[in-house]
């Protein structure tokens, strides 16, 4: 199959639909289909028409479910996910002692478990590494 590219796909919802017609996923074939196209949207959703806006919010709706029904992420502790961003930053826990306002100690106690994070330290995660707040909760 040839890679679809965004310039070539339709502008209005309807003929979207009879290049490739949305429906519910039922397996990695179906997942891979949705994917493809939405895949070929994804970078230009500034310059989408409404229908296309409407078409791709469909296509990513339609993977989410899958998603959530077939895939089980594992459950991790809020330590765990702010160790994991510090890491893909290569932030140390002074890094996050910084940032938090703390003593220099601070994010280390925070990453050993020692202290909890407080309100005002989950905003600022949540602001810095624009995710959401129920991540450090």
């Amino acid at each position: 199959m040839q890679k679809l590219d965004f310039k070539d796909l339709p502008k209005e919802y309807n003929a979207l639909c009879r290049q490739f017609l949305p429906r519910p996923i039922h397996d990695g074939v179906d997942y891979a289909n949705v994917s493809e196209v939405a895949d070929a949207m994804a970078l230009w959703q500034d310059d989408f028409t409404e229908d296309q806006r409407d078409y791709f919010d469909l296509l990513c709706s339609l993977m989410e479910e899958y998603d959530v029904e077939h895939f089980k992420w594992p459950k991790l502790s809020s330590r765990q996910i702010l160790r994991h961003l510090l890491e893909e930053r290569k932030q140390s826990p002074a890094d996050l002692s910084r940032l938090l306002g703390g003593s220099r100690n601070l994010g280390a106690m925070i990453l050993r478990g020692e202290r909890n994070l407080t309100i005002a330290h989950i905003r600022k995660l949540s602001n810095y590494f624009k995710v959401g707040s129920e991540l450090f909760i």
